[in-house]
């Protein structure tokens, strides 16, 4: 259903988007995304309490204390109906300063139409706040096939209903007003679920601050972390609103949108093994290095070989697609914004279920830290960057800082103070990694010769690649083991048997 989910929308991206642009124009489209990375720093309210609930959860679940789960859930309630307010409060503050946080490049037309998105998507980021907890107590119930089908629903109807409304005009504050009337939609339902199907209560008592002070100590560094995420992955866009105006900030919005694609591939698999993450936490602390080493290297090299394939596939075919089919020539430079995010993205995207490990033993720490500091460095080196290369320089900026954090960094400390063996770990990727070779050079082949001058041939083309990728990657880079856990659809199995046993305990 995730894969599903993701394939759904990345096809209707890749169809919306360029309608939505050429209905928008380039410097509509440009301002509707920066508006929208600035209004996405209003989900910092969140504190980082929506990535505490799984692992308070857990304890109260292992201990199967029933009262103390529904105690919980009103505690988090109340925190959050308490950030959806302040988010709310701050955001009508801040719209009435459009040209002080948008920059002067701005028209005075532009700057009216900003002020009433930024007011529609604050409405829209406080509905997430309470949207979130619903979401994480499904997701804590293991209820993914019901999450990931409501996923599936907002991905469809959103341009099913926004398209009609761009062809008669509407323009973006449509295409906002819709996205909002989805997340109450999916508000509603999600409410509804919890309460009616998982028989979930939630009990508003006397604040038990002990446990509130807990959470709170374990939330702040996911907090940070979330403002490191949003500086590396929307301050791009916020720079160059201010550098070089509207346009730019399109051009660059289309290659983040593409890395946005790109890791949602990874996070497909990584999530669903988050509960289980937990449990071992909790129950098999003696043995948790040599377990979560396990899960490390089998999560890992299952993204690495969907990743391989989009990651090399779309450096061969991705600038043909960008400027001949997806958009225009205009465009050209999204090519090189997107794969300079996806190339550094890939290391933290194979490793992303150490996240998860981390926040599981309380060790999540030192990880914001790092990314605290190297945030400051992509702001100190995306400004100039920006102003030289436009774009371009923006994404050689976040690509320095994330090879620097993820690729060095966080691999010496998963190894050091985690106990997983990073060494097996890159020992299986590069034995996988021998599957790329013939792909490779085969894409070089491609792009030497340009043998697609017509859709027809591009197409034909790109399914050549992904059968010899296949191919190889199957005979050449994957092991007997990685085999057996595809043919005997073993992955599925061991989850279930995982869980079952899980449960004796």
């Amino acid at each position: 259903m995730s894969y599903m989910t993701m394939g759904l929308n990345m096809l209707i991206q890749l169809i919306y988007t360029p309608i939505m642009i050429r209905f928008l124009g380039q410097s509509e489209y440009g301002l509707y995304t920066l508006v929208g990375s600035f209004i996405s720093y209003l989900s910092l309210f969140s504190l980082g309490f929506t990535g505490a609930y799984l692992r308070f959860y857990s304890r109260f679940k292992i201990e199967n204390n029933v009262r103390e789960i529904y105690k919980l859930n009103g505690l988090f309630l109340l925190m959050f109906l308490l950030m959806s307010v302040t988010s709310i409060v701050t955001g009508m503050i801040l719209s009435f300063f459009p040209r002080e946080i948008l920059g002067s490049n701005l028209t005075r037309l532009e700057l009216e139409k900003a002020q009433l998105l930024m007011r529609i998507l604050v409405i829209n980021i406080a509905l997430t706040f309470p949207s979130s907890l619903f979401e994480a107590i499904v997701s804590a119930c293991e209820q993914f096939l019901f999450q990931r089908l409501i996923n599936m629903l907002a991905v469809v109807f959103n341009p099913l209903i926004c398209l009609p409304l761009l062809f008669f005009g509407k323009g973006s504050v449509a295409v906002v007003t819709v996205t909002t009337l989805i997340t109450v939609a999916k508000l509603l339902i999600n409410i509804f679920y919890v309460i009616e199907k998982l028989e979930t209560r939630f009990f508003i008592s006397k604040i038990n601050w002990k446990l509130l002070n807990e959470i709170a100590g374990f939330s702040f560094f996911i907090f940070l972390n979330m403002i490191i995420d949003q500086v590396n992955w929307s301050v791009d866009k916020f720079i160059l609103g201010r550098v070089s105006g509207t346009g730019s900030v399109a051009i660059y919005g289309v290659g983040a949108q593409i890395n946005s694609l790109y890791t949602a591939f990874s996070t497909a698999i990584s999530s669903v093994y988050s509960p289980r993450v937990n449990r071992i936490a909790v129950i098999e602390k003696k043995e948790a290095g040599r377990r979560f080493t396990e899960l490390f290297i089998r999560v890992g090299k299952l993204q690495y070989l969907v990743l391989g394939l989009i990651v090399t596939g779309f450096m061969f075919f991705g600038e043909f697609f960008i400027t001949a089919i997806y958009l225009t020539q205009e465009y050209y430079e999204a090519y090189y914004v997107a794969l300079l995010l996806i190339f550094p993205a890939t290391i933290p995207l194979i490793q992303n279920l150490g996240i998860e490990i981390q926040r599981s033993v309380n060790k999540h720490k030192f990880r914001s830290l790092v990314y605290f500091v190297m945030a400051i460095a992509n702001i100190g080196i995306s400004i100039p960057l920006a102003k030289l290369y436009g774009p371009v320089g923006c994404a050689i900026g976040t690509a320095i800082t994330l090879l620097t954090a993820n690729g060095i960094i966080m691999n010496i400390y998963y190894q050091k103070r985690l106990d997983i063996n990073v060494m097996e770990f890159w020992k299986n990727i590069f034995s996988e990694s021998k599957g790329l070779v013939l792909p490779i050079l085969l894409g070089i082949w491609m792009v030497l010769k340009k043998p697609y001058n017509s859709l027809t041939e591009y197409f034909i083309c790109i399914v050549i690649y992904i059968i010899v990728y296949s191919i190889s990657m199957w005979f050449v880079g994957m092991n007997e083991q990685d085999k057996i856990l595809i043919l005997e659809n073993r992955i599925v199995k061991s989850i279930k048997r995982n869980n079952k046993e899980d449960e004796k305990i």
